[in-house]
């Protein structure tokens, strides 16, 4: 924001994934607010005007227009951004944390989008003097479902009517941009090829040079994060941030280097491959070995000081990962004790050293069930890349067929695991199951299906099966969690009403019409850092089955619910009868003369492109880039100015 200030840019882009994590604590949530009050707010004049209908741009907002409009506000630089899968909407009402700063008026929030079956990306147009800008930008969507979106043709870019091939187009996206999977990503050929440069977010890793793409002759930038987030080599490149120029059809981006950002290195080593020091028959192989790894760490640390010099910016203790490969016979020690003699020195002193060994080939290799324990013994940095889905995926794979799931899909039931450990959604497992169980019941109704097992069985497979990959299966999903969220507003309100009684007793007995026995008294433990914590005291337990006898024992049950529990629960109900991860762009446009507002065209995504090329398609490189007007400024060379030659302009 610093950068953006001295600069004195237009506006500030970002590509998703303002906080690392769903709920931010109210310490994250209150300095970012106060970093964008003090460099958003002031008396320079915003000028470049918007001539798209802001009221489709933020539909979305309580506030359909763009902040800097707001007579109540007075914005010196506009912040506009997408949302990352890190800060993306979830419950019911589809909030996030950026929303927050939206409504503030701190942050103009686009590229939303509710529909899970198709999707109509409107620009926001941009225009200063005669540049004109189309901004694009799709917040995060799981991969797998936009993926298909593209394959089936979902995806549409609205255009501008009036002169279409006189805007520079934008994109902005935030999905996985190398490959994690079959349809775990999102290829670039995908993207429409009237498309000039494309931000892409959720990368972590700094490439933001732009590289041009030969098949669909746009560029793409990667910023990467603008803090390391894990200890793993794609953090460890340089975070840079981009100061984007354009006028008319010309651009040019300028790295600047972030100067606030921790040190991180990252060093691998063989033991094996140095069988002059040391070797696994050695009676003291283990020191030589600890020996080993501190030489490396000074040297690792020595590099940290140099760097350093010069910049008071810069934190003083650096991230420090050495990589250890033990195959070949030799043995770990002690990683405590090796870390004590870091401790005042390196920021992450317990996760130093990460051990690793390359398994050896085996002739015959029996399948394996997933050994959880083993997983979670690694190195949290490790544990924390692991994706849910994935893991559960995986479990079903190598699982017996007596315990493969029957009603649900295992994609299903990965998103929400995932759902429960990522955003906290208690009761999604349950409200899953139960949601499944109700369709299924009502589909084998109208089926009429013989009452027997092996037709059942049949039945329910062929049910499953058909719901594999598609939209439907998504709309579970999402309905279980509107269930879930839903679920947990009553209990919150029901425990909040209980809370206000107070001209009644603190213990309340309410008869059933089973039980009349009394529970104790529930008190609340506010925990500050979850975004579902419950607070007050002396709350009333209530006993009884179903209604409103549930009261005061379904909110603490809630604030300890296990994985475990979830699934238990919902077939315990059943049995019982009750069935039913700061990418950042600095735009600058360059001043000429106004134009009027411009109407849209709808340019759906064409076929697939063949992968050959034609000659007069592929070009050279330098032909490309004076067809594209597009030139980028290198550390080693002079800065490309775009301008030369005319008059003299402002940023």
């Amino acid at each position: 924001m610093k950068q953006a200030v001295q600069n004195e840019v237009d506006f500030v882009l970002l590509g998703g994934d303002l906080f690392h994590d769903n709920k931010p604590s109210r310490k994250t949530m209150h300095c970012c607010m106060e970093v964008m009050r003090k460099y958003c707010m002031g008396d320079r004049p915003i000028i470049f005007e918007i001539l798209s209908d802001q009221a489709v741009n933020f539909s979305h907002s309580k506030f359909p227009w763009v902040n800097y409009l707001d007579s109540n506000l007075n914005i010196s630089i506009p912040v506009f951004s997408v949302h990352g899968n890190h800060d993306d909407p979830t419950g019911a009402d589809g909030l996030c944390a950026i929303d927050l700063l939206s409504c503030a008026g701190l942050i103009n929030h686009f590229g939303r989008s509710r529909s899970v079956e198709k999707l109509e990306i409107s620009p926001v147009l941009l225009q200063k003097g005669n540049t004109r800008i189309a901004l694009y930008g799709i917040g995060s969507i799981p991969d797998e479902r936009l993926y298909r979106m593209f394959i089936n043709n979902q995806v549409t870019m609205l255009r501008p009517r009036e002169d279409e091939d006189g805007w520079f187009n934008l994109f902005v996206i935030h999905q996985n941009r190398s490959k994690h999977g079959a349809t775990n990503y999102i290829p670039e050929q995908f993207l429409d090829d009237f498309l000039d440069l494309v931000v892409w977010g959720h990368e972590h890793e700094c490439k933001i040079a732009p590289v041009r793409n030969e098949q669909q002759l746009f560029y793409v930038t990667q910023p990467g994060s603008s803090v390391i987030t894990s200890l793993s080599p794609g953090e460890a490149v340089k975070k840079h941030i981009g100061l984007l120029r354009v006028k008319g059809k010309k651009m040019n981006l300028q790295k600047i280097p972030l100067q606030t950002i921790r040190q991180f290195f990252i060093q691998d080593v063989t033991l094996s491959e140095h069988p002059d020091l040391f070797s696994p028959e050695q009676p003291n192989v283990m020191l030589k070995v600890m020996d080993f790894c501190q030489e490396k760490v000074e040297e690792m640390l020595e590099e940290a000081e140099r760097q350093r010099l010069g910049n008071s910016l810069t934190p003083e203790k650096p991230l420090i990962r050495l990589r250890v490969d033990y195959s070949g016979g030799f043995e770990v020690f002690n990683t405590m004790r090796f870390s004590q003699k870091f401790v005042d020195r390196v920021a992450n002193p317990k996760d130093i050293l990460h051990f690793i060994r390359h398994r050896e080939a085996k002739d015959n290799i029996k399948e394996e069930g997933m050994d959880f324990e083993a997983i979670l013994s690694h190195p949290t940095s490790e544990v924390l890349q692991l994706r849910v889905e994935d893991l559960v995926k995986e479990y079903f794979q190598k699982a017996e067929k007596n315990v493969q799931l029957s009603l649900l899909t295992e994609q299903g039931m990965g998103k929400a695991v995932q759902e429960f450990v990522d955003k906290e959604e208690k009761d999604a497992i349950e409200e899953l199951i139960k949601y499944q169980l109700e369709k299924t019941q009502r589909y084998l109704r109208e089926r009429r299906v013989e009452a027997t097992e092996e037709k059942i069985d049949e039945e329910i497979r062929q049910f499953r099966d058909s719901k594999r990959n598609t939209a439907e299966e998504d709309e579970e999903v999402q309905e279980a969690i509107i269930r879930a969220k839903a679920h947990r507003d009553r209990s919150d309100s029901v425990r909040d009403d209980d809370l206000n009684l107070s001209d009644e007793p603190a213990d309340i007995a309410v008869e059933s019409d089973e039980a009349s026995t009394s529970a104790p008294t529930i008190r609340g433990r506010g925990r500050g850092s979850r975004g579902t914590s419950r607070r007050g005291r002396g709350a009333a337990s209530k006993s009884g089955r179903g209604g409103h006898g549930q009261k005061g024992s379904l909110s603490s049950a809630l604030t300890s619910k296990s994985i475990m529990d979830a699934f238990q629960g919902s077939t315990q109900r059943t049995s019982r009868g009750n069935t039913p991860k700061t990418y950042a762009e600095e735009i600058t446009i360059e001043d000429s003369d106004s134009d009027e507002n411009v109407a849209f065209l709808k340019c759906s995504k064409p076929k697939q492109k063949l992968t050959s090329l034609s000659a007069s398609k592929r070009g050279s490189q330098s032909q490309s880039q004076s067809f594209k007007g597009v030139c980028f400024d290198d550390e080693d060379e002079d800065e490309f100015d775009p301008f030369k030659g005319s008059r003299p302009q402002r940023r």
